[in-house]
């Protein structure tokens, strides 16, 4: 089957990083996107013990994929389910993995997942813009742009390197129902490398001492100095957490109080 406008066969260009898969057809409908139907070709074998299964059919999973020709496109992933046959194997049926096409209870394919999330990352698109582009909605296009992100965090072991100067401020994230309740987050800051190192939600002293406590002790003693905006909290989470370091509060804060109390003093006066 040809691609618009000639070129390359559909075949060829859709199944690139989905493994050893075999293209079952495509369903191109001018009104929607552009539904490929694949196949995986391997057989496994059981997990148990080890010996030969049998097929139970297949049942047909929809992903969003990554977008082709100008178009969106859903690739509709015809899992094998299987069943051990051996009269003493517990494994009964079990359904294929290939985590090359998605992860389990993925919405996007892995290929269409890692793209959103360099897109967003790396590239800063908005979560609306990527999820134009695919063809589905901002909730499906967010979350799996925070499970793929999220597992890169926890592979890059080492993206927080030694810190002499810690910063803790907060950030007003968002305005959530309907009376537009303010949502706070902690923003956890290396100030001598002017790097965002985290970010936790709440503004109370809770989340930035559960998540400098979960770092190496080696990396904590490190820290010389704690920089606040004179909030209770932080002064609490710098007090539990890292007790050994100084405490100095930012310029900015530090002359408002100032002219806050020059000013107090004028109107008692």
């Amino acid at each position: 089957m040809e691609a618009p406008g000639g070129g390359e066969p559909y075949a060829l260009i859709l199944v690139v990083g989905l493994g050893d898969v075999e293209v079952l057809g495509v369903d191109d409908e001018a009104a929607g996107p552009l539904a490929v139907h694949v196949r995986t070709r391997r057989q496994p074998a059981c997990g148990g013990c080890g010996g030969a299964v049998w097929s139970k059919g297949t049942s047909a999973v929809g992903l969003v994929d990554l977008p082709a020709f100008g178009r969106p496109v859903r690739l509709i992933w015809h899992k094998w389910r299987w069943c051990c046959p051996a009269a003493g194997c517990g494994v009964g049926s079990f359904t294929e993995v290939a985590e090359e096409i998605a992860p389990a209870r993925a919405a996007l394919t892995a290929r269409a997942g890692r793209w959103a999330t360099v897109a967003v990352g790396r590239d800063a698109r908005p979560v609306s813009d990527v999820a134009g582009e695919l063809g589905c909605d901002w909730h499906t296009a967010n979350r799996a742009v925070l499970a793929w992100g999220q597992a890169l965090l926890a592979a890059d072991a080492e993206r927080v390197g030694a810190v002499e100067a810690l910063g803790l401020d907060e950030t007003l994230f968002g305005r959530q129902g309907r009376w537009r309740t303010r949502r706070w987050c902690t923003s956890i800051v290396d100030v001598t490398g002017g790097q965002l190192l985290d970010i936790v939600l709440g503004r109370d002293a809770e989340a930035p001492i559960r998540w400098l406590l979960d770092q190496p002790e080696e990396w904590r003693d490190g820290i010389n100095w704690g920089v606040l905006d004179l909030s209770g909290a932080y002064r609490r989470s710098f007090d539990v957490a890292l007790p050994q370091v100084g405490q100095v509060a930012d310029p900015f804060h530090v002359i408002r109080l100032a002219n806050h109390s020059i000013d107090e003093m004028r109107r008692r006066t």
